[in-house]
């Protein structure tokens, strides 16, 4: 997503060459090969640690740091390379976004048209509340010491990654559509009148 609204915002001349079909295919092949390798890293070692504690994983699934929670065994090391990967994958992410925003940001503030200005700044505003909910969920999931969890927290927490951001994301993008606005502000509209003659 970044990497396009550079492109259309930074080089709206070159979008087509840069942001073609092979590039996407590139960038979306990218994005779940490290994912994969990341998740067939981690999990086979998580599956060789001892667990007798309980059977219970105090969360809503089966994530890496609910079950070391349980490991009879000595995880320091795992949980150090476990915390340094993670750290390396979201620094790397939020450099990328961070740096292109820098870049988007430059680019509107030199625009002469006030109106462009606002509606370059919508269009990047939904995609940075996005990637705020999703990379500060993982921040507080992954980065922060284990003195700063408790199980109701870390729930709490993998509601935003897990359900409520890939349930807003369409929702934030699709506003910026004037039907798609124009026939929520219908429906809502319809909702207060039916309470209204229900009174």
């Amino acid at each position: 997503m970044v990497y396009d609204c550079y492109v259309a915002f930074c080089h709206p001349l070159r979008y087509p060459i840069l942001m073609n079909h092979r590039v996407c295919l590139l960038l979306v092949s990218s994005s779940w090969f490290l994912g994969s390798v990341d998740g067939f890293i981690l999990t086979p070692i998580t599956t060789n640690f001892l667990f007798g504690r309980s059977r219970e994983i105090h969360h809503f699934f089966c994530e890496v740091p609910a079950v070391m929670k349980l490991s009879c065994s000595d995880t320091s090391l795992y949980e150090t390379l476990m915390y340094l990967c993670c750290v390396l994958m979201i620094l790397i992410s939020v450099t990328v976004i961070s740096g292109s925003y820098f870049f988007i940001l430059l680019t509107i503030h030199r625009m002469n048209s006030a109106e462009g200005q606002k509606k370059t700044f919508a269009t990047c505003s939904s995609h940075m509340m996005v990637v705020i909910l999703f990379h500060g969920a993982a921040i507080y999931t992954y980065m922060l010491p284990t003195s700063y969890h408790n199980p109701e927290k870390d729930m709490i927490v993998s509601v935003f990654y897990t359900i409520l951001t890939p349930v807003v994301n369409p929702l934030i993008y699709s506003l910026r559509n004037k039907d798609v606005t124009r026939a929520l502000k219908k429906l809502l509209n319809v909702g207060s009148v039916l309470q209204e003659t229900m009174k």
